[in-house]
């Protein structure tokens, strides 16, 4: 099995990024930030609770996410791998998520970056916003907010797999299928 983790800033690319690979190399795609969105649309409790700190440009609590992923990699033991769309988010979460993948015999296999510039980050969301509707991608007060979160919270998780030589940074501007193609490569050579 083979464990891929995307990462990068609101608006790279992740989740576009990982359909794609999904597609290509037959794995799963687990995106935390989807299944909070699915608990929010469904109003349950979780969703409650996360909803508050989403509109404030807030990461969710570790632990939920932590439990959430948990969950996923052990109703998912035999598939062929995963691409983690938008977790580990803090150091913490990435030393659990190295626990829980140690605990079934896996480990993730590299942390791919997609690096965007910050003004096309603010673009693609506010773009991105108008389409979906999502209320935390129509605001560019609330983008920054996120990405102020991100470089003092998340960016820092880079530094845990560069510890461990699994961190590549992949530039992320240019098409779709440029970028993918940088991604691939990537995965093709593991």
């Amino acid at each position: 099995m083979i464990n891929i983790v995307l990462f990068g800033a609101p608006g790279c690319g992740k989740g576009t990024q990982a359909a794609l690979l999904k597609e290509q190399f037959g794995i799963e795609h687990v995106s935390t930030g989807e299944v909070i969105r699915d608990h929010i649309r469904r109003g349950t409790e979780l969703g409650k609770a996360v909803q508050a700190c989403i509109e404030r440009g807030e990461l969710a609590p570790d632990q939920l996410v932590i439990n959430m992923i948990d969950e996923y990699i052990q109703a998912h033991k035999e598939a062929a791998g995963c691409i983690f769309d938008g977790f580990p988010r803090t150091t913490n979460q990435a030393e659990a998520f190295d626990r829980i993948l140690a605990e079934h015999g896996l480990q993730v296999d590299i942390m791919i970056q997609i690096k965007v510039e910050e003004q096309e980050l603010i673009r693609r969301i506010l773009l991105r916003g108008k389409e979906s509707g999502r209320a935390d991608d129509s605001s560019e007060e609330v983008i920054r907010q996120r990405l102020e979160v991100y470089w003092a919270q998340t960016a820092i998780v880079g530094e845990h797999y560069k510890a461990q030589n699994k961190y590549v940074k992949v530039d992320g501007q240019g098409t779709i299928e440029e970028v993918n193609a940088r991604i691939k490569a990537l995965i093709e050579a593991l």
